[in-house]
């Protein structure tokens, strides 16, 4: 598999080309995760607020069996605390569920923050390095072979003044097995790939 260019400066782009779509991803990483950390701190109120109706539940609740135990009229006074504990337990159940909540639009928000970035860039520049790697994968197996077939590639690629540089006729070049205008067409349809013979 060849995943660079033979060539100096088009594997240097390659390689400058990678590097900076490693250092978006590792870019937009980063933002979704100040991005998700930011958004979750929107739940540390809830959080709170449940931590606080707990305890002033359990104090109800303390309240509650100590003034139960009272023979006769226990029961009767024990309700309003019995009532105002399920209403602290009802209010820490809400934190939670809020804190809950802003746990997973963090979630969300993050994840969207860096994949929407990374995806635009990764349906462009993705396929160009993968169509890259596999023309010239599949160009090298044939570089040290006959270079007909390299040749008849180059004519139906490479751009007429490209062609015309090699022969006023690059096709009855081609069709004549001329051995130098063959190699040539083979070596400009390498060189196009960035590979060398």
């Amino acid at each position: 598999m060849r995943l660079y260019a033979a060539a100096p400066a088009r594997c240097a782009r390659q390689v400058l080309g990678d590097l900076m779509m490693l250092a978006w991803i590792a870019g937009w990483a980063w933002a979704g995760r100040a991005t998700h950390d930011a958004t979750l701190t929107l739940g540390r109120p809830g959080l709170a607020t449940a931590s606080a109706a707990d305890e002033m539940a359990g104090r109800f609740h303390d309240v509650e069996g100590r003034i139960g135990g009272i023979p006769g009229v226990g029961d009767n006074l024990a309700a309003p605390f019995r009532g105002a504990a399920s209403a602290a337990e009802s209010l820490a159940a809400a934190g939670r569920s809020q804190a809950e909540t802003v746990a997973d639009i963090a979630l969300l928000v993050g994840l969207a923050v860096f994949l929407v970035p990374v995806l635009l860039i990764a349906v462009l520049y993705v396929p160009f390095r993968v169509r890259f790697i596999r023309r010239a994968t599949a160009a090298r197996r044939f570089a040290g072979a006959d270079p007909q077939l390299l040749a008849l590639r180059a004519l139906a690629n490479q751009p007429l003044r490209s062609l015309t540089r090699i022969s006023d006729d690059p096709v009855a070049a081609w069709r004549a097995g001329d051995p130098a205008a063959v190699r040539q067409l083979a070596d400009l349809e390498l060189r196009s790939l960035g590979l060398k013979r």
